[in-house]
């Protein structure tokens, strides 16, 4: 019971946290996705039968404010899951260059992946700019030590979490 509120807590927070960058970094032109390092923070931390679904709802919660395409970024998110615990048997996702090295390969190709669907199932171009997404990959992954961090210390050694 406890495990599940902690995970609710850090929802709300990679909400906010998405929200606030998102809002702050637009000015600048970056496209940046902090809700996907929390989803991979999420793959790299707890055990798959939970890590996937919160991967998924990241995803889905990103898609109850779009306009155009329903399900591409739980998608796209499933998708970074897949490819997270593809990878936690090389990486060790305790250090910080793997984590930040994921999340910029994760936020540049959820970009990518996000236009070729909106292309493919909307007919219509998405494509935030590669600058936009270099920019906005760059600084997901500069901050994402900072949410493996806070992801672990909360979850700590729970039933949940790979570490038990």
């Amino acid at each position: 019971m406890w495990s599940a509120v902690k995970l609710v807590f850090l929802f709300v927070l990679a909400t906010i946290v998405h929200w606030a960058f998102a809002s702050i970094f637009s000015y600048w032109g970056l496209s940046v996705n902090m809700i996907l390092a929390f989803a991979a923070a999420f793959c790299a931390v707890l055990k798959p039968a939970c890590g996937y679904p919160m991967a998924f709802l990241c995803g889905l919660f990103l898609d109850f404010f779009g306009t155009k395409l329903f399900g591409n970024n739980a998608f796209t998110f499933t998708v970074a899951a897949c490819v997270v615990y593809d990878l936690s048997g090389r990486f060790d996702f305790d250090a910080i260059p793997p984590q930040m090295v994921t999340v910029f390969g994760l936020t540049f190709l959820g970009g990518v992946l996000n236009s070729l669907l909106f292309w493919w199932f909307a007919s219509t171009d998405m494509w935030p700019g590669f600058w936009s997404l270099l920019g906005g990959s760059v600084v997901t992954a500069l901050f994402a030590p900072v949410v493996f961090w806070a992801v672990r210390r909360v979850m700590g050694k729970c039933v949940l979490s790979r570490q038990v």
